[in-house]
């Protein structure tokens, strides 16, 4: 077998082969579109892509794809072939620099918000040369952006890429003004932690709620769960093992740092976590590693759950958005090094950052608002709903020693003593970790713990990126021309964590005390993604992304559309399934047992008049009970469904979704699952938690 180092990166057009197949003159000027954002030239392009598609099709590659992130929630691609007629009824296999650079995708055929009608079709790709082209079931795919034909960004991938310039002009401005004229452009760096679900596809192809919806609408829990903890971090099955040792493989294969895999909390539960990466780059590897994880588990006869909360009592799956921000120099922004009481520039960017959590909490938790992901928030699986920072005791203390002018006195770490001799004793971190924070500091970069396992990661990263990049410009406009600047700068930092220290939070955010302290600190605590997205187009958030250039006003309000109408769309579809699941199967099979349970009773009676049929008719007398309530509550959820025509726009139908049919359909889960507990399993149409859970 060969070394992992010999096959990483082996179908990437990466940057070693770029210095391999491209002139010199073209390797530096795409370099310079790379690493500083200059303007590319289409001869350039057209040397590039040339060197592309002979690369490829030596790979064994027939086609290629702008590969693109439009606003669906999934990746796209259309596919062309390099064949080209050479006129004698052969062809020959081009690729140009003009089909590098755009591609014409329909634009109308994906989520605008209304930007575009359905007769106005032409929209178009843009290759991101920033991140690079791969290879996948031989096709070459090009890394692009999306947008209509008028303009208007229709992607989640463009807002990322020009938060990122904000944020680096921004930063690299207050690093000169502090003296650091050596850098030249800064970078937000993501590693996000991938977490899953692993199971039989047999198991699956019987449940029509997991092939439609991605998670169960009806299922009693099995005897065990997750109470033991003993699947977490625990010895990985054969099957699985298999599995996560082709996925790293075929990762590997594309460029992918996958770095750590282990069991998670639930059964059947795993994680992948890849190393750092530039914040584009992160966010297309994430895709890829979302999209690798479904097709290598069907090679195994495995399913990949991707869904936030695919089984009810057991936690459900998230994805760790771990932040930093570094210079081209090498420097770690977010690093408070061995004085961080002397150390002025972190003080500042951490005041950056801690300034933006807070006047933005409402975006945060926007950022993160599913319908998968409203089962998770606040249910001791995940941070709750409430956004908050955690900075632990080390930083903490530093923070409250600028507020108060008083000394810092660091927390140095001791070191831990095993007590046993043949152990190593070793230095301690500074502080605990606080996996109950939805924003932890953990060293050198914020943790932001709240995202779900489905979520495109360019989404908190953009709206990261752009409201710190908003606090460093209004930095620099006060520091900018002081008398002192250091004194100046100090001023700064201790007025804006004195005004802004309410966001910070180093204690458990399950408690009911955080709840009714974080109302008193008047933080924001949005429950769904209905009462969440309504602040999505306060006046403060149209201004913070219209003003940076990141997204236009028209732009914000056709995200605002196109997630309430997600949102309402994918309740709408559970909603239709479960009323599938309870008439055609679930009141079928217990109204089957019902007549096994009368029969055997009147069996016992004709035998003799003697023999007791009380435990059949007890069993029979709950399950009439509870089935006729079944029944009454799935017109009820139909009915409620008819009413939906009601309302005209789109904020309206989603909170109606979430109060009135999210409640019903709760109700007739609760109902469902209570009967399949009495049911035989020998009529129970669906495979049971316990076989889903533990049978792979």
């Amino acid at each position: 077998m060969k070394n992992v180092s010999e096959y990483f990166g082996v179908n990437v057009f990466n940057d070693r082969k770029m210095q391999e197949r491209l002139p010199k003159a073209t390797y530096k000027a795409l370099k310079k579109t790379i690493e500083s954002g200059e303007a590319l030239d289409l001869g350039v392009a057209n040397v590039v892509a040339n060197a592309m598609k002979d690369w490829a099709v030596e790979m064994g590659c027939t086609h290629y794809t702008h590969w693109f992130q439009p606003m669906t929630g999934v990746t796209a691609e259309k596919h062309d072939s390099f064949i080209c007629p050479n006129g004698e009824g052969e062809v020959i296999m081009e690729f140009s620099g003009k089909e590098l650079i755009k591609g014409e995708p329909d634009a109308s055929s994906f989520p605008s918000g209304g930007i575009r009608a359905t007769f106005e079709a032409r929209g178009y790709t843009t290759w991101d040369p920033t991140s690079p082209a791969f290879i996948r079931d031989k096709t070459l795919y090009i890394p692009t952006a999306f947008c209509s034909y008028t303009g208007e960004v229709l992607d989640k991938k463009t807002p990322l890429l020009r938060s990122m310039e904000k944020l680096s002009h921004e930063a690299v401005r207050v690093l000169h003004l502090l003296g650091k004229t050596d850098v030249k452009r800064v970078t937000t760096t993501v590693g996000p932690e991938q977490e899953y679900f692993l199971i039989d596809k047999e198991m699956y192809d019987k449940r029509p709620d997991l092939i439609y919806t991605g998670r169960t609408l009806f299922g009693a829990m099995a005897p065990k769960g997750q109470e033991l903890d003993d699947h977490y971090f625990g010895s990985i099955k054969s099957r699985v093992s298999a599995f996560m040792s082709d996925l790293d493989e075929e990762l590997w294969k594309l460029g992918v740092y996958a770095k750590t895999k282990h069991n998670e909390v639930a059964p059947s539960q795993h994680e992948l976590a890849p190393i750092f990466t530039t914040s584009n780059i992160a966010t297309d590897h994430n895709e890829l590693c979302m999209e690798v994880m479904k097709k290598t588990a069907e090679k195994h006869g495995l399913v990949c759950l991707l869904h936030e909360k695919p089984f009810a009592g057991v936690n459900g799956s998230g994805k760790h958005n771990n932040w930093s921000i570094s210079t081209d120099t090498g420097e770690n922004l977010l690093d408070p090094s061995k004085r961080p009481e002397e150390n002025l520039q972190f003080q500042l960017f951490l005041s950056a950052v801690v300034k933006a959590v807070d006047e933005y909490q409402d975006l945060l938790r926007i950022t993160v608002a599913s319908a998968g992901n409203d089962h998770r928030l606040g249910a001791n699986e995940a941070p709750p709903a409430i956004i908050s920072m955690y900075l632990g005791d080390d930083l903490g203390a530093l923070v409250e020693s600028i507020i108060e002018g008083k000394d810092y006195k660091s927390h140095k770490a001791a070191r831990m003593a095993t007590g046993v001799d043949a152990l190593p004793d070793f230095k301690k971190d500074n502080s605990d970790r606080n996996r109950t924070s939805p924003f932890a500091f953990t060293g050198n970069k914020f943790e932001f713990r709240a995202l779900g396992s489905s979520l495109n990661i360019a989404c908190p990263n953009y709206m990261l990126n752009t409201m710190v990049a908003q606090q460093l410009s209004e930095f620099y406009s006060e520091l900018e021309g002081a008398e002192n600047l250091e004194e100046a700068l100090k001023a700064l930092v201790k007025r804006v964590l004195t005004e802004h220290k309410r966001i910070i939070f180093n204690g458990d955010n399950y408690s009911d005390e955080w709840v009714k302290e974080a109302e008193r600190r008047g933080l924001c605590n949005y429950k769904s993604l209905p009462e969440a997205m309504e602040h999505y187009i306060d006046k403060k958030n149209v201004d913070l992304f219209a003003l940076n250039g990141i997204v236009t006003e028209a732009e914000m309000h056709a995200r605002y559309e196109i997630e309430l109408e997600q949102y309402s769309k994918l309740l709408n579809i559970e909603a239709l399934t479960m009323l599938d699941m309870a008439k055609k199967d679930i009141a079928p099979a217990v109204m089957a047992f019902e007549q096994e349970l009368s029969n055997g009773a009147a069996l016992k009676k004709s035998i003799s008049s003697s023999l007791s049929t009380y435990a059949e008719e007890k069993l029979l007398d709950s399950l009439s009970t509870k089935l006729d309530a079944f029944v009454n509550k799935t017109a009820d959820l139909e009915e409620a469904l008819q009413r939906t025509g009601d309302y005209k726009d789109n904020l309206s139908l989603a909170k109606y979704y979430r109060n009135v049919v999210f409640t019903l359909m709760g109700e007739l889960r609760e109902l469902g699952d209570s009967m399949e507990k009495e049911t035989s399993a020998k009529y129970w149409p669906y495979p049971s938690y316990g076989e889903i859970l533990f049978g792979v």
